[in-house]
């Protein structure tokens, strides 16, 4: 295999339904550079030192232009960065003021005071199953759930989901490599409006979201401006869905795939917690990140990561690093120290992973505790274009109904 094009393999839509014999031939050199001067880290422990060394950048101001993936320039003039493309001490500030609404210290029972409300939305979702002998995951069930749960947090009103559904998947879309700007700024520029609007609302007329909050919140260094909010609630809203229904469809799609691990879940629900957190190290919904830059040079694994070189770190490779995981290529709810990288380490490490762990808990031991007898309908199921959130566009399943 010719490593020296193996990120546009990555890339390319036929092998989204199984890039993991490409990610096994790219950790035979845990960094390899690319043609196009970018270089791909794909192992565990290397992964893991430069996801936490300050000489590693998501400042998407620090990328050079035609590097691939996000950048600066792709991005509303009129809004700053979201923490997410920032560096300290910026991000550490935004990311600060977003927490204090959205959980501990400030507001430490807030995910766990959504336990009963996102039950009764998965209840509901399920009973819409009565009468069908065939469903679709991701439509009829992973999707509507987080999107659901994020309105609420925010205080989007649900009936404007059809609105922000296309604004969000062109937004997300952005992390592709292959996908050009256009597109993406407009979808940022119109999601951002209807956000300020929204904003301003809450602001004046504060309901039950974060979005209030957020906008009158002030910390040991000031509060956001409203611009800084709109970004912000950008971030929020698309990360609070995307990554999650991407990991309840992977979830779905694994668990049927081992029926031997299913048929126990069934039997023991408490196996939840550490099943989810196996799918997030098995099938992570974020494959890798495609947009940090060093700031200076960096020596690593016999490699020297020059300056400037945009670098992809490959978090589902490293997920089946064989030196960190004992047989990795098998799905094991009982894998002891299973200290994954599927919401990413360090500064960055995933904001809303708490609230995603809980919704697909939630929602993978409901549906299979009522849906009878599931079997895929397609496997592989269509997956979406996106190589970065990785999972099925669409998963049919078919049943012979539901338990009350």
């Amino acid at each position: 295999m010719n490593l020296g094009t193996i990120s546009a393999q990555i890339i390319d839509p036929a092998n989204r339904a199984d890039p993991y014999p490409l990610y096994a031939a790219l950790r035979e050199s845990p960094v390899t550079r690319q043609d196009d001067g970018s270089y791909l880290v794909s192992t565990y422990r290397e992964v893991h030192s430069l996801a936490t060394n300050p000489l590693l950048s998501n400042d998407l101001r620090n990328r050079a232009p035609g590097a691939g993936g996000p950048a600066a320039t792709d991005e509303d003039p009129n809004l700053p960065l979201s923490f997410l493309h920032l560096d300290p001490p910026e991000h550490d500030r935004m990311r600060n003021l977003a927490m204090r609404p959205f959980g501990p210290p400030h507001s430490p029972r807030f995910i766990y005071g959504m336990h009963e409300g996102l039950a009764r939305v998965v209840a509901e979702l399920l009973d819409a199953f009565e009468g069908k002998n065939e469903v679709d995951i991701v439509d009829d069930f992973a999707y509507p759930l987080p999107v659901t749960a994020i309105c609420k947090i925010l205080g989007v009103p649900r009936e404007d989901e059809s609105r922000f559904h296309g604004w969000a998947d062109t937004i997300a879309s952005g992390l592709d490599p292959s996908i050009g700007p256009e597109k993406i700024g407009e979808a940022r520029q119109e999601l951002g409006a209807y956000l300020s609007d929204l904003i301003e609302t809450e602001r004046s007329r504060p309901g039950s979201g974060i979005l209030g909050p957020l906008a009158r919140e002030s910390g040991p260094d000031g509060g956001m401006s409203h611009p800084e909010v709109v970004t912000t609630a950008i971030l929020l809203l698309i990360a609070g869905h995307e990554t999650t229904v991407n990991l309840i469809s992977n979830a779905t799609l694994t668990l049927l795939r081992h029926p031997d691990v299913l048929k126990r879940f069934r039997d023991e629900p408490a196996l939840a917690v550490p099943l989810v957190e196996e799918v997030l190290r098995y099938e992570p919904p974020v494959q890798f990140v495609p947009f940090t830059t060093v700031l200076a040079d960096i020596d690593i694994a016999d490699t020297t990561i020059p300056k400037g070189a945009p670098v992809w770190l490959m978090l589902a490779s490293a997920n089946r690093d064989p030196r960190r995981f004992h047989d990795p290529d098998r799905f094991d709810p009982d894998r002891e120290d299973n200290q994954h990288l599927g919401f990413y380490i360090g500064i960055h490490y995933c904001f809303g992973a708490p609230l995603a762990r809980l919704e697909a808990q939630i929602a993978l031991t409901q549906l299979f505790r009522r849906i009878k007898n599931p079997r895929l309908l397609a496997d592989p199921p269509p997956y979406r274009l996106n190589p970065v959130l990785r999972g099925p566009r669409h998963l049919p399943v078919a049943i012979d109904g539901l338990t009350p």
